[in-house]
């Protein structure tokens, strides 16, 4: 994976003045933050789009295929023309996005659907953005993934050696209306 972009003009993503800031609690335990309540994600997307985030949304319904996955993210993202559809291509086509200054996210909304229907793809999507975002930051740039998912209990393996962790608003699952423990991937 190569990283291309150009290095952020601030010296690295966040400053020590940064630590109550959202992007920077998100990015603490992972690029990739689960959330159940559209209305906390919304907030959260919000608050990315005032700090001059670019969001990219998708509803993951639709990727009844890899295929479709793929097409979407291509056309969404803007990939170049030589992307192919594979995960080889996507981790370099991710490598080479424009992340703007304050930084990109992608809302991945009804994931629960995307990986009901295929299990280890979704897993290795998370694992890609998780990896590749901590590249960026590397490079003093910001990639975040947003999971929406109407299921409270979903659950994920970890991703670049990180654990998928619900947001701050919901980390506890009394947050996300559930009782007892969430159940195992």
């Amino acid at each position: 994976m190569i990283f291309r972009s150009k290095r952020s003009t601030n010296g690295g993503p966040f400053r020590a003045a940064d630590r109550d800031r959202l992007d920077f609690k998100l990015l603490e335990s992972g690029a990739v933050a689960l959330y159940h309540k559209r209305p906390v994600l919304e907030a959260h997307l919000g608050w990315l789009r005032e700090q001059g985030w670019r969001v990219h949304g998708f509803d993951c319904t639709r990727w009844d295929s890899p295929d479709a996955m793929h097409a979407e993210l291509r056309r969404a993202l803007g990939f170049a023309d030589h992307y192919r559809p594979s995960l080889a291509s996507l981790i370099d086509a991710l490598a080479e996005l424009d992340v703007p200054e304050a930084g990109a996210a992608l809302q991945l909304m009804r994931y629960d659907a995307f990986a009901a229907r295929d299990r280890a793809l979704a897993q290795t999507l998370l694992d890609v953005i998780e990896t590749t975002s901590r590249g960026f930051l590397l490079t003093g740039r910001k990639l975040l993934a947003l999971v929406q998912s109407d299921d409270p209990r979903i659950a994920f393996e970890r991703v670049g050696a990180r654990p998928v962790n619900w947001n701050p608003a919901e980390w506890l699952p009394a947050d996300r209306g559930v009782k007892g423990a969430p159940r195992e991937s």
